[in-house]
């Protein structure tokens, strides 16, 4: 699951730098190609897997495409090597500012405890933070967590030693005492506390700030509606089913997240799945609630300097391929 969060700013600004290519280059009258979306092995992304092993998608409409990380389902993104693509919030924000016109079709989840900050046993409590040395990623989403966990304790920048940190490099860093804080996820945090490290702030407490969406480039939505249509219909036929049969969903889904079945049903614990209603009030309405936590990631990602402007979000939301509540 360390795949889903490898996006460096300073790779991101070089990938943004790169030429737009076409994504299709086909005449009017040639065939349809199926829509690629791009994705790697997180666990929040996983039920498309299985709405393709449920044969709920049709590879004439849809076709998945796996890629190592989130940077390189970025990278697709912009370079129209492919039309959609799983991201988190504050990816899709990097990608705007850089100028591509993509929009959130489908909210997939939401961070529900998967991310966490993990202390020594001599940080009790958020106000023993002054001074200690915290691990963290040098990512969008490391930034906003440390952010609001600082706002949390009543800090700022100055009052504590950021320590910038790759994730696989948390669990040797606390070990080593190089670190007395980790601002972490999945499996590292099991490690962690396995260490003796206890929990100062998890993502329960952060609600609506860490994502994750399918994003789609706005030049890739005409002519393409059905298929877009086919897709989330087959993606929450594939949540109904996980829901109804969560055992047998973890099999299927095992051999692409590369975990065993009791592992997949553990990694599900910390994220909150956004069913069909949920995604209607995330991006539908007057006042989609995506909105708001955009505005609000946005804000601490310009703060943090990780973009340069506040996001202009006027087309962020796209409802229109979400199915009927029913």
């Amino acid at each position: 699951m360390m795949k889903r969060r490898t996006w460096l700013m300073t790779g991101g600004r070089a990938l943004l730098s790169a030429p737009v290519l076409p994504w299709a280059l086909v005449g009017c009258a040639a065939p349809r190609m199926p829509v690629q979306v791009a994705l790697n092995a997180w666990v929040g992304y996983a039920l498309l897997h299985l709405a393709t092993e449920m044969d709920y998608l049709s590879e004439r409409e849809v076709r998945l495409q796996e890629f190592p990380s989130n940077t390189a389902s970025m990278m697709a993104l912009v370079n129209g090597q492919v039309p959609a693509a799983a991201l988190t919030l504050d990816e899709l924000l990097v990608v705007r500012e850089g100028g591509v016109d993509a929009r959130a079709v489908l909210v997939f989840d939401e961070s529900h405890g998967a991310d966490v900050v993990l202390a020594h046993p001599s940080v009790a409590r958020l106000s023993q933070l002054r001074g200690r040395r915290i691990g963290v990623e040098s990512t969008a989403l490391g930034a906003v967590v440390l952010a609001k966990l600082l706002e949390a304790a009543g800090l700022n920048a100055a009052d504590v030693v950021k320590v910038p940190l790759t994730a696989d490099q948390h669990v040797a860093a606390y070990a080593r005492r190089e670190v007395d804080v980790a601002i972490t996820f999945e499996p590292m945090a099991s490690r962690l506390r396995s260490l003796g490290a206890q929990v100062l702030l998890d993502s329960t407490r952060l609600p609506g700030l860490i994502l994750d969406v399918l994003a789609v480039r706005a030049d890739a939505l005409p002519g393409q509606h059905d298929a877009w249509r086919h897709l989330l219909q087959g993606y929450f036929r594939a949540y109904e089913h996980r829901q109804a049969q969560p055992e047998v969903a973890a099999r299927l889904m095992a051999p692409h997240q590369q975990l065993s079945p009791e592992e997949v049903m553990k990694a599900f614990e910390g994220i909150a799945l956004s069913d069909l209603a949920g995604n209607h009030g995330w991006l539908g309405g007057t006042q989609p609630r995506l909105l708001k936590s955009a505005e609000m990631v946005g804000r601490l990602m310009h703060e943090a300097r990780l973009l340069d402007r506040v996001p202009d979000l006027t087309t962020l939301c796209e409802p229109t391929f979400l199915p009927e509540v029913a």
